[in-house]
């Protein structure tokens, strides 16, 4: 610990956001720069404790006081070593992750916790300014070939480790260009895509091979990728968007959300020249109170949506830790995004009826109010609320609902592989398929979740692909503690 008392003598801070009225006129992102004097304060708030459960409650297992110690220190690059040691890519978990890490802080039973993720974030973005983040391709070969079908954030960490370990890694990607999630589901103003370029250029260099608009199960069978490599690593994602059918479902102007975002990524990018979706001029309403439903907020106000309404079937939750999320575990808290400060209406315990159309283009919701029965603290069904009817005007809804899993009509049907009651990859205790020398991770294996549990699933997945084909691996073992999921 740097500073004994730097908890009690300095405030939880963070960087200023840009002006609401500035940042909806781009897709940049939003954040201004932060004083690394300021950093490092931020830095001596992170106490010596007996047990740092910031360990427990990152995926990772990242070295967290460790590097704040270092940061306190001005010591930069032993700072970046600890943090590369766990952690593949800080400049996507620094800008994407929630931060279960700093909900499982000791500091944050009583106190606003360490700003760890923005700690995160600099010491890697420093290293990449000052030239230390080089390429580091493998001194030897094993001469063994592994596909890894996916580039988000599983397939990334996957090929990297695989890749360290001195296999011939190729990244079979159905997209025009690599990154999955992170280059088509995540809005710019998170995550802007110089950072996920920057990062697969470095991995080029290493020596990691990517073929892009190449679909696996479709452009190449399943048969053929078997026979031409040693092993397979499916992470693919959970890419199957969960629907509504309700009355009027099938009218325009309804939509899925990963649909439009990735539309207005596609657009921004060069890949396309115009929208297909466009909330510009429209009454939106986004159903679904996630990161997905708040990445569609934001993208609709900068779109020029004339009014954004957001509907989530859950109540409300209280700004504290519930009491049956006692800390460190991660808690169900609300919780006020970038994109809802920017405008519109939120709305709980909403369930919607029906669609209403004109002339085939959806053009109101009807809804209910409803009421939620709770059981042991958590709610479990609910009832819906008479008189509480209620049309809402609307052009443009779109349905950020959550994923049910892979896509099973490709190379995961091709290969026969077994799936849990859930329709995700169904695995053993080493990543394994139900057909050997074919494993899966990610999303694709433990279903939709956050982008530093993907990388933690890449990483393991590598190393036990490493261990299959080798006997053994030098690769690190998984270093979290399970028992506090997100």
């Amino acid at each position: 610990m740097g500073k004994p008392t730097g908890f009690k003598e300095y405030d939880r801070q963070l960087p200023e956001r840009r002006p609401v009225e500035e940042r909806i006129g781009d897709f940049k992102e939003i954040y201004r720069s932060f004083p690394e004097s300021a950093l490092r304060d931020q830095a001596a708030r992170c106490m010596d404790c007996g047990v740092p459960t910031c360990h427990a409650g990152c995926p990772l297992g990242n070295r967290i006081p460790d590097w704040n110690d270092e940061v306190y220190r001005d010591h930069w690059k032993a700072a970046l070593k600890l943090l590369l040691a766990t952690n593949n890519f800080p400049e996507f978990t620094g800008r994407l992750c929630p931060a279960p890490c700093e909900e499982a802080c000791v500091l944050a039973i009583n106190a606003p916790a360490v700003t760890i993720e923005q700690i995160e974030k600099t010491i890697i973005e420093r290293a990449f300014d000052q030239g230390w983040i080089q390429p580091q391709p493998p001194t030897r070969r094993t001469g063994k070939r592994v596909a890894v079908i996916g580039s988000g954030p599983a397939g990334l960490a996957c090929a990297a480790q695989l890749n360290r370990a001195g296999h011939t890694v190729t990244v079979i990607e159905r997209d025009a260009r690599p990154g999955g999630l992170l280059r088509y589901g995540i809005p710019d103003f998170k995550l802007e895509k110089t950072i996920v370029d920057r990062r697969i250029a470095l991995m080029e260099a290493e020596g990691i091979q990517f073929q892009n608009s190449l679909q696996a199960g479709v452009d190449i069978s399943a048969d053929d990728l078997y026979a031409d490599y040693d092993a397979l690593v499916l992470c693919c994602g959970s890419t199957r968007p969960r629907d509504l059918p309700l009355p009027g479902r099938d009218l325009a102007g309804i939509h899925h959300a990963m649909a439009f975002l990735t539309g207005q990524n596609r657009v921004l990018s060069g890949e396309a020249r115009s929208l297909d979706i466009d909330a510009n001029g429209k009454q939106a309403i986004v159903i679904g109170g996630g990161d997905t439903g708040s990445d569609c907020i934001g993208t609709c106000h900068r779109q020029g949506a004339l009014s954004v309404v957001n509907f989530e079937l859950l109540p409300q939750p209280s700004e504290d830790r519930p009491e049956a999320q006692p800390w460190p575990y991660w808690p169900m808290r609300l919780r006020t995004s970038s994109s809802h400060e920017e405008g519109g209406r939120r709305h709980w315990n909403i369930l919607t009826r029906q669609f209403i159309g004109d002339q085939g283009r959806v053009s109101a919701l009807e809804t209910i109010e409803v009421r939620w029965i709770e059981e042991n603290g958590r709610p479990v069904r609910f009832e819906e609320i008479d008189g509480t009817q209620r049309r809402w005007p609307a052009d443009l809804v779109l349905l950020a609902l959550g994923f049910a899993g892979p896509e099973a009509g490709t190379v995961v049907a091709q290969l026969d592989l077994a799936l849990d009651d859930r329709g995700n990859i169904q695995t053993d205790g080493k990543h394994m398929t139900s057909r050997p020398g074919v494993f899966a991770a990610g999303d694709a294996r433990r279903g939709q979740s956050l982008v530093v549990w993907a990388i933690s699933e890449g990483r393991e997945a590598a190393r036990n692909v490493d261990q299959f084909l080798m006997g053994r691996s030098d690769l690190p073992a998984k270093a979290c503690c399970d028992l506090l999921r997100a």
